[in-house]
């Protein structure tokens, strides 16, 4: 837990992400990459490793934030799909890649890529703007 991006190493957290809300057991974050637009990670509120950990109360609270933030990323960009992915080999804390990918966008029909290059980058004012259009949504 130490070393732990969501718990302990807020600067680098704050180099690959923008924080959004806190949802009911999660904070939700823009990843700073942005080749799919509107692509977001949820991670949950405690340092937990694996989704077998939690409660079966917290595991369906855990589920709904995801699934809070898959509406609203939908209704925010307007994806073919959102893409949901929960990786952990490197990153010992539950959290969930959202990423929303459209029909003639990059890497669509496949699983999205986690590290783009190039990576795409947005200005401020885009960053504000997609943030507003998911919060606005939650």
């Amino acid at each position: 837990m130490e070393n732990c991006l969501y718990c302990k190493n807020k600067e680098k957290l704050d180099s690959l992400m923008i924080y959004i809300a806190d949802l009911k057991v999660c904070k939700l974050y823009l990843f700073k990459e942005q080749t799919y637009y509107g692509r977001c990670v949820i991670a949950y509120k405690d340092h937990n490793v694996d989704f077998t950990e939690l409660t079966p109360e917290d595991s369906a609270a855990f589920i709904s934030d995801m699934q809070t933030v898959g509406k609203a990323i939908m209704k925010s960009v307007n994806p073919a799909k959102v893409n949901y992915g929960m990786f952990s080999d490197t990153l010992p804390h539950l959290h969930v890649h959202i990423v929303p990918k459209q029909k003639d966008g990059y890497g669509f029909g496949g699983t999205f890529e986690m590290n783009v290059n190039p990576p795409k980058y947005l200005s401020d004012e885009e960053y504000a703007e997609i943030i507003n259009k998911i919060k606005s949504n939650l």
